[in-house]
């Protein structure tokens, strides 16, 4: 990738990010503006609690981005797999119709595992749009990370440029905000000499990756 690629991908990641955080953070300004205007204390207390409810998913959305598209400099080589587990977990929060399994057997995984793992995850959350089971496993196993997402459902819907971006197949000059993600984690496991596959049917999408593990890995 030269530095004119690398300037797009960064541009794109950034314009998806703040896409994603626009409604949070737009309902924190709506609820300050109404705050300061009602005097009913019932009222105040229902914004209030709306306010927290904003705040917190825009704390969990940039923490998120910062494990999922950031150098996530307060990390060490290594997370433990507490943090990723604790941020899809809050992704969903607010989804009372989408469950959580998890199988994950290492105690940490690498920067580079973490941030496939979570865009994985965000994936299969977006593609459940009528609620479902998202399974997520990770294991070491003969000097590699192996990565499974799972999500299955009523209906699942899934963006084959997504796909594409995924597996390394889509055009460079069709990458766009929304494929932006996909083909940055093509780019880490690439860079490891790993990669990713996908497989979707009817009632099921699922996310796959192998990651050699090795020094020098970008992330």
């Amino acid at each position: 990738m030269d530095d004119r690629q690398s300037i797009d991908l960064a541009a794109m990641l950034c314009s998806r990010l703040c896409h994603d955080m626009l409604s949070p953070v737009g309902a924190l300004s709506n609820g300050l503006e109404l705050l300061a205007l009602e005097t009913d204390p019932e009222m105040r207390a229902n914004v209030m609690q709306l306010l927290e409810q904003s705040a917190s998913i825009s704390t969990n959305k940039l923490k998120f981005f910062r494990l999922a598209f950031g150098a996530a400099g307060g990390f060490g080589e290594r997370v433990d797999v507490e943090e990723p587990k604790a941020l899809i977990q809050a992704l969903v929060a607010d989804k009372d119709k989408v469950g959580v399994n998890w199988a994950l057997a290492d105690a940490s995984l690498g920067k580079p595992a973490v941030k496939v793992l979570l865009n994985f995850a965000q994936i299969a959350i977006d593609a459940l749009v009528r609620g479902g089971t998202l399974d997520v496993g990770a294991e070491t196993r003969d000097g590699a990370c192996e990565i499974v997402v799972r999500a299955s459902g009523p209906k699942v819907a899934f963006d084959e440029t997504i796909g594409k971006a995924l597996d390394g197949s889509l055009d460079r000059r069709e990458l766009s905000s929304r494929t932006a993600a996909a083909h940055m984690i093509h780019l880490l496991a690439q860079e490891s000499g790993g990669g990713l596959q996908y497989h979707k049917s009817a009632d099921a999408l699922v996310l796959g990756a192998v990651l050699p593990q090795g020094e020098g890995l970008i992330g």
